[in-house]
């Protein structure tokens, strides 16, 4: 059986959808203030890597472990909200993406699993 990475479509398809992701997240009230200071080329690389791996996709994701990369934001006030927020744009996403509802919740429980790392928890 392929990858997530594979049946949505392989780089294309995730270099698409962080750009979508980004624009939904940030128009979103809830979690567009965490962006003001971030380098935005910057983090949608560092996020296709991310999401390219966590599909199942070749990994090429060297960026730092979700503790230690959130830890700013938390002081900042991140927290269960926000990763729902997260989770929604994500999954909203991969169903404009064409993303069947099994796929959608494969990713979302994905993100799930790092909630509690990526909260400092």
């Amino acid at each position: 059986m392929s990858s997530i990475y594979e049946q949505i479509g392989g780089a294309a398809a995730v270099e698409k959808a962080v750009d979508i992701f980004y624009r939904k997240m940030l128009i979103d009230d809830r979690v567009a203030s965490y962006f003001d200071d971030v380098d935005m080329d910057r983090q949608r690389a560092k996020q296709m890597a991310f999401l390219t791996m966590v599909l199942g996709g070749p990994s090429h994701y060297a960026g730092q472990d979700m503790r230690r990369a959130h830890a700013h934001l938390v002081k900042r006030g991140l927290g269960d909200l926000h990763v729902d927020v997260v989770i929604e744009h994500l999954g909203d996403t991969l169903k404009e993406l064409g993303a069947n509802e099994q796929q959608i919740a494969a990713v979302a429980a994905i993100a799930n699993s790092v909630r509690n790392d990526v909260l400092g928890r």
